[in-house]
């Protein structure tokens, strides 16, 4: 029963971390691609470390495989968080597709302070900001 249950949560992982690559392939911009690998990675790499844990019921390992799950989940959304504001501050640019940037004039780039109020030039507009013109841009 146990060998079920572990094929099945590999399998389900191993898929996660297949979908996470693929999302590397078919997104179309930094932001989106950056979204689906820390979701769908740190599913899959969630479940082959529980696997890991169930595979091997010796509490060093268990304990272990638990913390680095817990810590996983703790620590990727806000490191993807980190990355993508980074990524927005230095001038990344967003998908011709997207069709609202709320960001837009909020930000003083100098500091990196979010200014809650719409500058003149945002207002008006939403979906001004730094949207790529072409697909080459995003790339």
């Amino acid at each position: 029963m146990i060998d079920i249950l572990i094929a099945i949560l590999s399998t389900i992982g191993a898929f996660a971390i297949f979908f996470a690559s693929l999302g590397i392939l078919r997104m179309p911009d930094f932001y989106l691609r950056l979204s689906v690998t820390v979701k769908a990675a740190t599913m899959g790499v969630g479940l082959l470390l529980l696997c890991a844990a169930i595979l091997f019921p010796d509490i060093s390992v268990s304990t272990k495989a638990i913390a680095i799950i817990f810590f996983l989940i703790i620590t990727s959304p806000i490191a993807a968080h980190m990355i993508g504001r980074a990524a927005y501050l230095t001038g990344t640019p967003l998908w011709k597709g997207t069709i609202i940037d709320e960001l837009a004039g909020r930000y003083d780039k100098e500091t990196g302070v979010l200014n809650n109020e719409e500058s003149e030039e945002q207002q008006g507009d939403p979906a001004k900001g730094q949207i790529a013109e072409s697909e080459e841009e995003t790339k």
